[in-house]
């Protein structure tokens, strides 16, 4: 295997030939990259099984498995997300806008790609795809550092990939794969200042802050989702019973799904055994305070460390509150400010809501399962920005280029 250095290296020589390919061929590459994903659907399958039985072998959890899976539906779900960045406008070479100063000159503020960009991420290998297409279509390099869990999904994934770009005569190096899955390795990617323009991590809160802690090149934090429901005592009840299980149940392995719901003390005695009854359907565990306990039939008491988990699996907290007021001062102690949710039929208690909440994403009667690229129309993303800068929320394209001041002069000088 190429040591990182050498990795980091060809990300640089790729990224330069990245930065003056035009938006055309880089979409014949994207759906050369389809083409290959299409003909090979079945081998994907098969190696995929292979992660999945050293999975269960492992004892791994069924949210583990369930990221870790990847069947005909997800593969053209993956395929789907292609198409649609091919769709997508190349935001590389945009001028935002353009000024005159007192001086004369024409200034304009252009998109670039950033560079070179490093992804560390755990058992997801649809997040092979998505990054590095992403990646790609911003006119950037990528180095791959998935989890041991998904190895043998990921590297043929990125050799599918490789395929393409190499028969569309762009180097290959464009899209790297770490075959080194150890701790060290991860934490030398870390600090690859030399050649690494952007790390990013996405993953579980554990992989997230070892990456804050260790890296020296720059971050983007991402992923990590405590995402909370406040059904207000206006609610509609059938809207809120159907968000909170869709949120909760339809995939819990996953950042936006929801892992405490907050009710207002008004609505949950006939509230809660309902919700109780539909959770039940899918084996959630209900982890709720004292007051929220008298009407439910199945359930332990809630700590202060189950409302600040992320759970990924079949586990709810709920917490009751009295006001909306004492909602959001739950969600500001509790929220990780990726997606936060209020089911209210009054207006100037949502728009309160969608002012108060600090965080990514903010709804009104949906469910936080729609903070994600392809559902806001970017064609998949690198991941959720949890924080303020370089970018927040599901992240593109555009997210994932930076800017540069073109000037023009006709031999001004500075006084």
């Amino acid at each position: 295997m190429d040591s990182l250095n050498q990795i980091g290296q060809q990300g640089k020589e790729a990224a330069v030939f990245l930065n003056n390919l035009e938006s055309k061929n880089k979409n014949l590459v994207l759906q050369k990259m389809i083409d290959n994903l299409k003909k090979n659907t079945s081998k994907i399958i098969e190696v995929n099984n292979k992660d999945i039985e050293q999975a269960k072998s492992a004892g791994k959890t069924s949210a583990i498995i369930d990221r870790l899976l990847l069947t005909e539906d997800r593969i053209a779900n993956m395929i789907e997300s292609i198409e649609t960045i091919i769709d997508l406008k190349d935001p590389i070479g945009n001028v935002d806008k353009m000024w005159q100063t007192d001086d004369n000159l024409l200034i304009g503020k252009k998109r670039v790609p950033i560079g070179v960009i490093g992804i560390i991420y755990e058992a997801r290998p649809n997040v092979t795809v998505e990054a590095a297409t992403l990646c790609f279509k911003a006119g950037n390099a990528v180095i791959l550092r998935g989890g041991k869990d998904a190895f043998h999904s990921n590297k043929l994934l990125v050799s599918l990939m490789q395929e393409a770009l190499a028969s569309c005569g762009v180097p290959k190096h464009a899209i790297q794969y770490i075959e080194d899955v150890s701790h060290e390795t991860a934490v030398k990617l870390m600090t690859l200042n030399e050649y690494l323009d952007l790390l990013i991590p996405r993953g579980g809160a554990n992989l997230i802050q070892t990456v804050v802690k260790n890296a020296t090149v720059p971050v983007i934090e991402t992923g990590t989702g405590n995402c909370h429901l406040y059904i207000d005592k206006e609610a509609d009840h059938a809207k809120a019973v159907e968000i909170l299980i869709n949120g909760k149940c339809q995939r819990p392995s996953v950042c936006n799904a929801l892992e405490t719901l907050i009710i207002h003390q008004d609505v949950a005695k006939v509230l809660l055994p309902v919700i109780e009854k539909r959770l039940a359907e899918f084996n959630v565990e209900i982890r709720a305070d004292e007051n929220a306990g008298q009407y439910l039939k199945n359930w332990i008491p809630a700590t202060d460390e189950d409302y600040a988990t992320e759970f990924l699996d079949y586990i709810l907290a709920i917490k009751t509150v009295n006001s909306l007021e004492e909602a959001l001062k739950h969600i500001q102690t509790y929220s990780s400010k990726h997606s936060e949710v209020i089911v209210s039929e009054n207006y100037s208690a949502t728009q309160a809501f969608l002012q108060q909440v600090d965080a990514a994403a903010v709804y009104a009667n949906a469910s936080t399962r729609f903070t994600d690229g392809s559902m806001f129309g970017f064609g998949g993303e690198i991941g959720i920005s949890t924080q303020k800068l370089h970018a927040r929320g599901p992240m593109g394209l555009e997210e994932l280029t930076s800017i540069k001041y073109i000037i023009y002069g006709d031999g001004q000088i500075r006084n």
